[in-house]
């Protein structure tokens, strides 16, 4: 089991972030005798998946909607892919977007190289 500032530590979070995944129903942490925060490995691999959740964008209000899917049971399978599946589409025109933006900075840096050489 480890504590909040653990889990921070391992997860590169604040515990002022994992306060705010708990009160928004995203994370249910146990608790010891004396009321701390309490997590195992399982947490940390839900949070992990969090994470990358948030790294591609996905709003917290989705976030909150999947975490309570899981937690209704299995019979929100269906739910639970096909909210995942939006957001695989949604990065997947973030790539899109990335890439394009690459490719425009690539010919703009040629360019200010090429003009910088013949300048010499």
């Amino acid at each position: 089991m480890y504590t909040i500032g653990e889990v921070a530590d391992i997860l590169g979070l604040s515990t002022h972030t994992l306060r705010y995944y708990e009160k928004e129903n995203i994370i249910f942490p146990a608790r010891d005798a004396s009321g701390d925060r309490r997590y195992n490995d399982s947490h940390i691999n839900w949070l992990q998946f969090v994470i990358k959740l948030k790294e591609t964008q996905m709003p917290i209000a989705k976030i909150k909607k999947y975490a309570s899917l899981v937690l209704e049971g299995d019979h929100t399978t269906l739910d639970r892919l096909s909210l995942l599946e939006q957001h695989k589409h949604v990065i997947k025109q973030q790539i899109r977007t990335l890439k394009a933006a690459d490719d425009m900075l690539e010919h703009k840096i040629a360019a200010y190289k090429d003009y910088i050489n013949k300048r010499e």
